[in-house]
């Protein structure tokens, strides 16, 4: 029998937590690992108990949804919470990180990016990734994922 590698594993936990998003411009999943182990997840969506862009819609200022925080925070947001070390752990995120999620990425520690869609890839957050030696690799599936027949993969 055939098993999917981890990097597909875990970049398909990364899609499945997508579902959980409550952005209506963009749904985006983190997952970090250590070890072949998942410590942590996270979507995009408003802050535990607020106001949700899928009820109310988008607050945008300067073309930003104000509302929502990303995915990658979320994620190591929960590790934070929970005192669980990010340093020297890798992250499958769903699409390209954000300039400030790229930053807030180095900091926390983290030394893999692995990645399943480009989305407004920044060139200094490709800059700041390299200068940092945090790896990042884009994932592609062999088949996209299609979990309870909804398509994970968006096409342009």
């Amino acid at each position: 029998m055939n098993r999917i590698s981890w990097n597909d594993y875990f970049l398909a936990q990364s899609y499945l937590l997508a579902l959980r998003s409550t952005c209506t411009r963009l749904a985006v999943g983190a997952t970090i690992v250590r070890d072949n182990r998942i410590i942590a997840g996270g979507y995009n969506g408003s802050i535990s108990g607020g106001v949700h862009c899928i009820d109310e819609g988008c607050y945008v200022i300067d073309n930003h949804c104000v509302r929502t925080v990303h995915a990658e925070v979320n994620a190591i947001l929960q590790c934070a919470k929970f005192g669980v070390p990010t340093n020297g752990a890798s992250m499958y995120v769903t699409h390209f990180p954000c300039l400030n999620c790229c930053r807030i990425i180095i900091q926390s520690g983290i030394k893999t990016l692995y990645y399943g869609e480009d989305y407004k890839n920044h060139p200094y957050a490709v800059e700041q990734f390299r200068e940092a030696g945090v790896i990042t690799e884009k994932i592609e599936f062999q088949e996209p994922p299609n979990i309870f027949g909804k398509q994970m993969i968006t096409k342009e």
